[in-house]
């Protein structure tokens, strides 16, 4: 049974106890509470949790059995007539394997902007989410709605400069994020590499891991790293490169995006139909 309580905003949306109370909602409307049918309801198109322990979920299913679910699950209605998760994806999943054919739910309504921040703001409260999937989950809100840093910081309860580090690791190599995934690498550890070249980090995170260093040694170790790869200039550090991403997206209002390589990069400036286009050539020609 999940005890933890939850973040501000979904104090806010979800009940205390077993009994369904309805609610004036921020998007206007009211929270409804009713059991709904399992099978009218799907997974979490926004979810940013990636792994679901088995142990965990066999746990929480003994414990619907015995004390029933003493939190609803969250959902919006979809227009096809059904249902989807907002919050709550785990007790559902418990739900399911507990044979349950209905289960009790808030039915909220909400655009997939707020779906997403509720799900991410569910997760990280429970501390659910390993460093790679916060950063995902970061990256996406971003790169879908069109949040800024600034924005993004503020819906989450968060410091800007937390979301900024955290938003950095969707930098590193895939087998390194596949490491911090895992827990075989620490998030601590793998911001010291964010300097190092792609093809660096690899090898230097194995060290890091064989060597079980600190984070001070891996900082030595990526500073010695650093110099052999760039003996006649420092690298720009990549928090730059996001900052930059922001400012562009904020005065041209589209998604844009910096990739760099090791000497060069490019910056791209996405549009999504004619008119767009025609916005942004008369801002960038003016």
């Amino acid at each position: 049974m999940e005890k933890k309580a939850l973040g501000r905003g979904l104090e806010a949306l979800l009940p205390k106890g077993n009994t369904f109370t309805a609610r004036p909602s921020p998007t206007g409307g009211e929270d409804v509470g009713q059991d709904i049918p399992v099978h009218q309801i799907r997974p979490n198109r926004f979810q940013p949790r990636e792994d679901f322990s088995e142990d965990s979920l066999a746990q929480l299913t003994d414990s619907l059995r015995q004390n029933g679910m003493l939190q609803p699950v969250v959902v919006r209605r979809m227009g096809d007539g059904g249902y989807e998760l907002v919050a709550g994806e785990r007790r559902f999943r418990a739900a399911e394997l507990a044979g349950w054919q209905r289960v009790p739910a808030i039915v909220r309504n909400c655009s997939d902007e707020e779906a997403m921040v509720l799900a991410l703001e569910e997760n990280l409260q429970r501390s659910d989410l390993n460093p790679m999937e916060t950063a995902r989950a970061y990256h996406r809100l971003m790169n879908e709605f069109g949040l800024t840093q600034d924005t993004m910081a503020k819906r989450l309860g968060r410091d800007r400069s937390t979301v900024a580090n955290i938003l950095r690791l969707v930098q590193l190599a895939h087998e390194v994020q596949r490491w911090v995934e895992a827990g075989t690498l620490s998030a601590g550890h793998a911001k010291v590499l964010l300097g190092c070249a792609k093809d660096d980090q690899v090898a230097l995170a194995r060290q890091i891991v064989d060597g079980q260093l600190s984070v001070r040694q891996a900082e030595r170790l990526a500073g010695r790293a650093g110099k052999r790869s760039r003996p006649t200039r420092q690298a720009i550090n990549t928090s730059i490169y996001v900052s930059i991403e922001e400012r562009l997206r904020r005065q041209l209002g589209t998604r844009v995006s910096i990739t760099r390589g090791r000497k060069a990069g490019k910056i791209v400036v996405h549009f999504f139909s004619a008119e767009d286009l025609d916005r942004l050539v008369e801002m960038m020609l003016a």
